[in-house]
């Protein structure tokens, strides 16, 4: 049974005798609890004896174990001590075995290390007979034996013997060496044809050059070399040849003299390759004499003899290139050339050297030429450059010859201009920008051809100052705003007037300017591909794309003066109707018509000639100029009775139709409904205006603070004097405006002429004062009475006036305004 504490068994004894009746069942509880603790106890002493058991049985096992073990441990040491007995046995027995082994080893090698001295010496002997003899083949030959059988005497050097052969062997070697130079400073001196074994001789000297140290070879070559290049050294620093001008012959020169000795330097090994270092040497001779005579001239260089010199250097790297390697990158290079020759345009050479970058892009940059194995051509050593680069630090001349050639063409090209477009031409763009660009492609061509070095770098900012002289003329040839003191006098100052023609010819500048922008940027790119990696980071057409982005917007600002100025005779005009004397509302005013006309004769043309970009741009300047005017031209008329205002806002709506309809006029309506919005949000300033001078003298303020909460004491003023209101009446409603607060605030202008400023297109309206929320009079309150003044219009003019309304984009807002 179960440990249980104090409580626990209080439980169990209340859960088995719950009730007094229960109690009856103790007894029989009791005998099973002392009979269960019977048969515990029993268990329990069985499980004592046999645990004594079973203790006394271990303990004799464990004795068992441990006498095995020291049994076990006993046999193991007599083994190990019969094992080292053995092994002393062993030993003692082979003692006289190993020392025989070792004898024997040493014999061999005493035998073998005599053979090999015996082998040397008299190889060293036949060695020395040899080089008596000039016997030059053999004499390779037995160098080799020899240096293989020193290589078997490194262990031995301090021996005096074999310090005897070795210093023999030195010494043998240099008569070789002595002997060899000896027999090739004849070669040159024409007794190879008078003794006719020489060549044969010379042949096999080379074997014996090729036994010998790496150095002894080298010698001999650049000893050749400098025998060869010293009647060329003294022929080219005479004053007679020493000129640029005698440059090809002096390539002429080498060109000879490796093909008449073609033969004869056969004997010369091919891994050798004494042509290749011969005329790397001939290079660098030859560039130290021609940047001498550069240094002599007096005076700048003739620039057709200087770049006569160059492309004839050119010519002759390249053909050094071609003869010991790079021959097929210079002929990829040569072909791509002449594809982009063919093309029409600078972008074209773009298109042609796609191919050329994408060859190049992964590949490491070349080791300078100081690092590269010189006696290898596979491993390029480059001779292009090597001679003209000396021109390099000459060439200003050449590109101030391009400078002055190219500001020649351009100042012919642009008086040539007939600033009209070809009939059938796909693009509307003066063919004297792509002449420009035609010129410097081709300078381009002509000076890549010669240098991609520093010379094209700064061809390149002479495209720069031609481009922006370009774009210079395209922004002179834009008209110009009245000056002087008679423009200043009649009110022309400043006003810019345009013809139909003048208008298409400032689009044509547009685009121009644009497709120059552009082909700058593409020209960039052109001369970045070209030119060496250490100027790329510094090629930049960035200035020159702001002077044309400039050319531009100062035309597109140029065509909203010019439609603006137009508009000054029908502002004008306006201003001299009789407003204040109108019988009846009719149809639109004549200044409408006018308007009318000056868009439905510009626009057309515009829209078929500009971009959507920039008739877009055309279309926001106009947007933040007009309607404003419009506004501010209202309050330039003079009195203005019920019956004028009901027609001016009549005329109000025509405009703001006109206006409207402009993107649709010009077939270009994507992307106008920014402007669409803004033009319709400052025409309704305007019929608000009118609404307000409808309104009666009793609610005139509330009409005005409703409808243009952005107004001032100024603007309200000039609206009282529309009215006709003398001064002594306006004072009351002044004093009244005041009291309600007037929105945005600024200082009186003097005069009853003074008209405000037209409100910027992104301003807020100003947040209405408590005294206007509080008025007996509220704001839809003034809206309908303003909506029920334009009912009081003439049959005629109503009908006009609807029909206009109807045409309205806001229409809705409008109907809001004006139904009762």
């Amino acid at each position: 049974m179960e440990v249980m504490d104090k409580q626990s068994a209080l439980d169990y004894i209340n859960q088995m005798f719950p009730t007094e009746a229960s109690l009856s069942g103790v007894e029989p509880l009791m005998q099973k609890v002392q009979s269960e603790i019977r048969r515990v106890d029993a268990e329990i002493l069985a499980a004592v004896r046999q645990q004594s058991n079973s203790g006394s049985k271990a303990r004799e096992d464990l004795a068992a174990a441990t006498h095995a073990v020291e049994e076990l441990m006993y046999k193991i040491r007599e083994i190990k001590t019969k094992a080292e007995q053995s092994e002393t046995m062993v030993q003692e027995i082979c003692r006289d075995i190993k020392k025989l082994d070792f004898a024997k080893k040493h014999i061999t090698t005493t035998i073998t290390a005599l053979h090999r001295l015996t082998m040397l010496v008299s190889a060293v002997e036949q060695l020395q007979v040899m080089a008596s003899k000039r016997q030059y083949k053999e004499a390779a030959a037995q160098v080799e034996a020899v240096n293989q059988l020193c290589s078997h005497f490194e262990a031995y050097r301090d021996i005096p013997k074999i310090t005897e052969l070795r210093e023999k062997f030195k010494s043998i070697k240099q008569i070789l060496k002595s002997y060899v130079f000896s027999d090739f400073s004849s070669l040159g001196t024409g007794k190879e044809t008078e003794e006719s074994n020489l060549l044969q001789q010379l042949s096999d000297a080379c074997l014996v050059v090729d036994a010998l140290e790496p150095s002894v070879r080298e010698e001999l070559v650049k000893n050749f070399c400098s025998r060869e290049l010293t009647s060329y050294q003294q022929i080219f620093e005479g004053a007679e040849l020493a000129k640029l001008d005698k440059a090809e012959r002096r390539y002429s020169w080498i060109k000879r003299r490796l093909r008449t000795n073609e033969e004869i330097w056969k004997i010369f090994p091919p891994s050798w390759h004494v042509a290749y270092l011969l005329c790397i040497q001939f290079c660098k001779l030859t560039r130290k004499q021609l940047v001498d005579i550069l240094d002599n001239l007096k005076e700048k260089p003739d620039v057709g003899t200087l770049l006569l010199a160059l492309q004839r250097t050119l010519e002759f790297e390249e053909e050094l290139a071609e003869k010991f390697g790079g021959g097929v990158q210079n002929r990829e290079t040569k072909t791509e050339t002449e594809e982009a020759d063919r093309g029409d345009n600078v972008s074209d050479i773009r298109k042609k050297y796609e191919k050329k970058l994408a060859r190049h892009q992964g590949s490491g940059e070349e080791e300078p030429d100081g690092c590269k194995d010189l006696s290898a051509p596979a491993a390029g050593f480059n001779f292009r450059g090597i001679i003209s680069s000396c021109f390099e630090p000459y060439l200003m001349v050449y590109v101030e010859l391009e400078e002055k050639t190219l500001m020649e063409n351009l100042e012919k090209l642009v008086q040539e201009e007939t600033w009209e477009i070809e009939e059938g031409s796909q693009t509307n763009i003066l063919s004297s920008s792509m002449q420009v660009f035609l010129i410097i492609r081709r300078s381009l061509k002509r000076c890549s051809a010669l240098t991609k070095n520093q010379t094209l770098f700064n061809l390149l900012k002479v495209f720069q100052r031609i481009l922006k002289a370009y774009a210079t003329k395209l922004f002179a040839r834009l008209p110009k705003g009245g000056t002087g003191i008679v423009a200043a006098a009649t009110g022309m100052d400043g006003q810019i007037k345009t013809s139909d023609k003048d208008e298409r010819v400032i689009c044509y500048i547009v685009n121009t300017a644009e497709y120059c922008h552009k082909t700058s940027g593409e020209l960039a790119e052109n001369v970045s591909k070209l030119i060496d990696p250490q100027f790329v980071d510094k090629v930049d057409m960035s200035e020159v794309q702001d002077e044309f982005s400039a050319v531009i917007t100062k035309a597109l600002i140029t065509l909203v003066h010019g439609i603006e100025t137009k508009f000054d005779a029908e502002m004008l005009a306006m201003t001299r109707v009789p407003w204040s004397t109108l019988e009846s509302v009719g149809d639109q005013s004549e200044y409408v018509n006018g308007i009318n006309t000056i868009f439905s004769s510009s626009i057309p043309a515009l829209g078929t000639l500009l971009s959507s970009i920039y008739f877009q741009f055309f279309l926001d300047k106009l947007a933040s100029s007009l309607p404003p005017r419009f506004y501010s031209n209202i309050f330039r008329c003079k009195q203005i009775s019920e019956t004028g205002a009901q027609q001016m806002l009549l005329d109000t709506q025509a405009v703001k139709t006109i206006l409207l309809d402009i993107p649709s006029l010009g077939r270009q309506t994507s992307g106008a409904s920014s402007y669409s919005k803004f033009v319709s949000r400052e025409m309704s300033k305007a019929e608000a205006l009118l609404k307000v001078i409808l309104s009666p003298i009793d609610s005139v303020a509330d009409t005005y603070c409703a409808l243009l909460p952005e107004g001032t004491p100024t603007e309200f003023q000039r609206i009282l004097e529309l009215k006709g209101l003398k001064r002594t009446d306006q004072q009351s409603i002044l004093d009244d405006f005041s009291r309600r607060g007037s929105g945005i605030t600024q200082p009186a202008i003097a005069g009853p002429s003074a008209v405000p400023s037209a409100p910027p297109p992104s301003a807020a309206p100003a947040i209405t004062s408590p005294a206007v929320v509080g008025s007996l009079i509220s704001r839809e309150d003034v809206l309908a009475r303003a909506a029920a003044l334009g009912r009081g219009a003439a049959t005629t003019g109503f009908k006009r006036f609807l029909a206009l309304t109807e045409a309205a984009k806001d229409r809705k807002d409008f109907r809001k305004l004006f139904t009762g």
